[in-house]
Formats: structure tokens, sequence, C-alpha cells
């Protein structure tokens, strides 16, 4: 066989082999991620600033170190809920562990964060979170498909129950929803608002209601833990390895990576609150 001969196959070899490879990447390495607007941990990119949040940054750490390429889908929870259940997206990095077993999604096993909560009321309110009893009567302010049921079952039931439908608002929007709820408490449409503490702190700073809200103590009885649920759409092989390269992933962001992640956003979890 001529040298010409052997170097063309040489060459179409090597076509073969990387276009195996490309359509492999294209395919298997291309992560849908959902998620919704929840500063400072995930953030709608904008025309001022490419930051995606806290969370996201770690998700796309973690990922693109195993040689994924991350497709983000910024939506509503609700929405991103269904896209996950439906097959169009792989992933969606936060969304609170529940006790209803029956979901078309699978959670992860490492947590994203374990965060402390705590109530927003308006200024000089000497109301305080002492159990259900004494939410009876108040009105509460919500997003569509936002389950507190890891935190307090009793919040739940309360939220859920249809006669308490005059007492609950149920805020729909696209990445503004907290902004809208700390408003709607501002000008006496709704009277508390329960969230991750961290979170309370960044939408209050950004949008200075210091002088008309203030962030009250106790929060609802246990943490807010979150993790993130996979597609039960994706192939079981697949959907293992996408959440044991999570697992492995986020035990090692710990520490220092951790603390780094989270002042490019300016907040901290070691800080008192």
């Amino acid at each position: 066989m001529s040298r010409f001969k052997i170097l063309k196959r040489l060459f179409f070899l090597a076509l073969l082999v990387v276009g195996l490879g490309t359509g492999r990447a294209g395919h298997a390495e291309t992560l849908k991620v959902c998620y919704d607007q929840w500063p400072p941990l995930t953030i709608f990119p904008s025309q001022e600033s490419s930051a995606r949040g806290v969370v996201i940054d770690m998700l796309e750490q973690i990922y693109t170190a195993q040689g994924y390429e991350l497709e983000f889908f910024e939506v509503p929870l609700a929405r991103g809920l269904a896209m996950v259940s439906d097959g169009l997206c792989d992933i969606l990095p936060e969304y609170v562990g529940s006790v209803n077993t029956e979901n078309d999604f699978v959670y992860g096993n490492e947590p994203t964060f374990a965060y402390t909560t705590a109530f927003v009321v308006r200024r000089g309110d000497p109301w305080r979170y002492h159990g259900i009893q004494s939410v009876i009567g108040k009105r509460v302010g919500t997003g569509p498909g936002w389950d507190y049921s890891s935190m307090s079952m009793a919040y739940q039931y309360y939220i859920d129950d249809p006669k308490n439908a005059d007492f609950v608002e149920v805020v729909a929007g696209y990445d503004d929803v907290i902004d809208r709820i700390l408003r709607m408490i501002v000008e006496d449409r709704v009277d508390l608002y329960a969230d991750n503490e961290l979170v309370l702190q960044h939408v209050l700073n950004r949008l200075d209601l210091h002088d008309e809200l203030q962030v009250t103590h106790p929060g609802l009885e246990k943490k807010l833990v979150e993790r993130p649920i996979f597609s039960k759409r994706i192939p079981d092989a697949k959907r293992q390895q996408l959440i044991r390269i999570w697992d492995e992933g986020r035990l090692l962001i710990k520490g220092e990576q951790e603390k780094m992640i989270l002042k490019k956003y300016n907040v901290s979890l070691d800080e008192p609150r």
C-alpha cells in the first residue's frame, strides 16, 4: 500500500473518531439547566451583569470540570418544575425536599445549602412567629408552587388550605416575585413573608427597604434544605452519573472555595443575622 493511501486512511479514521466524539459530546455532555430567580443564589443575567448567582456558579464549576456544557433556561419555578418533569430540562439546581414522593424527578443526595429562615414584616410591626397559630388572620405572601413542607408542615398546610385563600396571596411573576411581595408588605396589602434569611437581606439591601421593612426571628421550625432535582426522563444510568457528579463535586466545594463564591456576591453564611 502506498504512503499516500496509508495517510488517506489515517485521515478518514481520524475524521471518524472526531465525528463520533463530537456527536457524543454534543448529546451526552450538554446539561439543560432550568432555574428561577432567587438572588443571590440564582440570578437571571441582564445587560448590566452576566452573573448567575452562587448556586449556578457552583453547578457550572462542578459539571464543566467533568466535560459538560451547560444550557440555561431562566423560568419561573412552576415552569421549571414542569420542564424537568417533561424532560425538557435535565436539572433544576435548587428545590425544597418535599414529603410528597410522587414526583417526576429524583433528588440529588447532597444539599446545595441548608438555610436559616426568617420573616419580613413592616417596620414597627410587633408580630413574631410562634407557631402556626400566630399566622392565623395574617395576610401571607408566597409564590406559585413554592413548597415550605420541609421547614414546617403546619405552615404548608396553612398555605394550601382553601379555607385560608383570602389570607394567602400567591404572587406570580418572571424574575421579580420576591420584590413584588416585599413591596406589597410596604403597601399594607400583605403582612408577612418567609424565606431564606440570606435572600431576605440581599433583597432588602438591593431595594433599599430597611426603613420600611424588617427581618424578624424566629423563622420556621426547620432549616430550608434545598437539593438539585433531576428529570426521570433521563435514562437511569445517565441520571445516576449526573447525581454522582453533583454529590462528589458539592462535597469538594466546602470551606474556602464556598466562601470565595459567596464573597463574589457580597454574602456570607457565617455572618450573624
